[in-house]
């Protein structure tokens, strides 16, 4: 029941911080792009959360376990906080591109960036499926063990893939060619967070130094 309270308080509290971040910057609701990206991310998010409220809570609770403050390693802290600017930074910027016509969007194209978006975190989600040990903060739990099948076969962390996915998929839904400027940050914040989490898991993940033998890969096969 708290869980039900929680995921409702936080989907409504998302859509009025989607909503200020992108309408007030873009000075109109007459603003397709965003509604579109805001339903389809709600909707893309929604859907796993109630399949692991109903089929895996502890995993759920992982994932609402998120935020700066949440991370207990210091670096993580900054990253966390930095990734958070960056997401902020691309809203507004897309939105105030919208706004005054910086670099118009083609609709085709913003449809496409709703099928990244929608992509991304459908590959996040399923990690999670795959692995209820993917919490959003970097921890190795008491027990916790290592999970080597499913996407994990590929890459050593696919859920940041669909991070990927959606940090190039969401400026063009919200019809921005300029938003597209903070995969940059964006990519390095990520990048950052990798290789901590990569310290940790070294350290306290029975089996992962192994693991990384068998997966070379972190991010892109065959290049990262």
């Amino acid at each position: 029941m708290k869980t039900g309270i929680r995921v409702t308080a936080t989907s409504v509290w998302g859509i009025l911080s989607f909503g200020l971040i992108l309408f007030l910057p873009a000075g109109t609701f007459r603003y397709w792009q965003a509604w579109v990206f805001i339903a389809v991310f709600m909707a893309a998010t929604l859907v796993p959360v109630i399949y692991l409220a109903r089929n895996n809570p502890a995993a759920l609770q992982r994932r609402m376990n998120a935020g700066p403050r949440a991370e207990p390693r210091p670096a993580q802290k900054f990253i966390i906080t930095g990734s958070f600017l960056t997401l902020f930074a691309t809203m507004v910027v897309s939105a105030l591109d919208h706004r005054f016509g910086w670099s118009p969007v083609p609709a085709w194209l913003s449809i496409v960036g709703d099928v990244l978006v929608a992509t991304g975190l459908g590959v996040a989600m399923l990690v999670i499926v795959q692995n209820g040990y993917a919490a959003a903060t970097v921890t190795v739990e008491s027990g916790q063990t290592l999970v080597s099948d499913g996407l994990y076969r590929f890459v050593r962390h696919p859920m940041y893939v669909g991070n990927v996915i959606m940090m190039v998929g969401m400026p063009l839904a919200l019809g921005s060619y300029w938003g597209l400027l903070f995969i940059i940050p964006g990519g390095l914040m990520l990048a950052l967070r990798i290789l901590d989490e990569e310290k940790l898991l070294t350290q306290e993940l029975p089996g992962y130094q192994e693991y990384r033998q068998r997966v070379r890969y972190r991010l892109v096969p065959y290049l990262w």
